[in-house]
């Protein structure tokens, strides 16, 4: 949306240009006084484009959650503010790779954080008519952290984690199943994608135990059962991280800070 912005100011930046060279042109009262209006918006739109596509990169920028994966937290339709400096910015403008810079905090367990979906979360037509979208989950684990669930139940390095913000609208719990011969191959397959192209159930209850790799996180959303998240397209590169969620602003209702 930002590079959207800034596109369109600098097509208008150039109208306005353009009329200024042709403004002779204008000769009489009326066409005079048309002109000066013309382009009088033209000025404003276009200096208000590129401040606000400067802001929507490096500070701000507005979300709307597309999907109930995050309930009770978050609902379908609430719409937020997204700090996009809490953990640094890039370059503006080019493919979300790269350091970030100027980071005021890491990435910590419990943050709830909005990322462009990478490539395993697509699907083959959306990868080949290169849709780019963004999804919203929760931290729950950092590079170097053991994750496994067992039975809908949260292990972080060996320890039960109780997560007061998790859900599980479904009372079934799927079995567990032996998937790959070793736990090295398991954790390939995981932070390769793999997992996109197998039955849910078999990661969604019982998943693990895998190592989040350097540089890496563990999404997943607070209504456990029913998000599409790391356990199945594998660990979040830093590199698609875009911002900290920080305040929900509609519904009025509902305005709070999340934390």
């Amino acid at each position: 949306m930002e590079l959207k912005l800034f596109i369109a100011g600098c097509i208008i930046f150039a109208i306005a240009m353009t009329m200024q060279i042709f403004k002779k042109c204008f000769k009489t009262q009326t066409s005079k006084k048309l002109f000066k209006n013309v382009y009088s918006w033209a000025d404003t739109i276009w200096t208000a484009l590129i401040i606000a596509s400067f802001i929507m990169f490096f500070f701000i920028q507005a979300f709307k959650i597309p999907s109930g994966s995050m309930r009770n937290t978050l609902l379908e339709g609430d719409h937020l503010f997204v700090n996009k400096c809490f953990y640094g910015f890039r370059i503006p403008f080019i493919k979300y790779v790269g350091k970030r810079y100027g980071a005021l905090k890491n990435i910590k367990r419990g943050d709830i954080v909005v990322f462009q979906c990478p490539p395993e979360a697509l699907t083959i037509d959306e990868r080949e008519h290169g849709v780019k979208k963004d999804f919203i989950k929760r931290c729950i684990a950092v590079a170097g952290d053991k994750v496994e669930l067992i039975n809908k139940k949260l292990y972080l390095n060996g320890i039960f984690v109780k997560e007061v913000y998790a859900i599980h609208d479904d009372d079934s719990v799927s079995q567990s199943f032996e998937l790959f011969k070793s736990d090295g191959d398991y954790q390939k397959a995981w932070e390769n994608g793999r997992f996109t192209s197998i039955p849910p159930a078999f990661v969604r209850d019982n998943f693990g135990p895998v190592v989040v790799p350097e540089g890496r996180y563990m999404m997943m959303g607070d209504n456990r059962d029913f998000s599409f998240d790391s356990r199945f397209w594998g660990p979040l590169p830093d590199e698609y991280v875009k911002g900290k969620a920080m305040f929900l602003y509609w519904p009025i209702t509902r305005w709070k800070f999340i934390s």
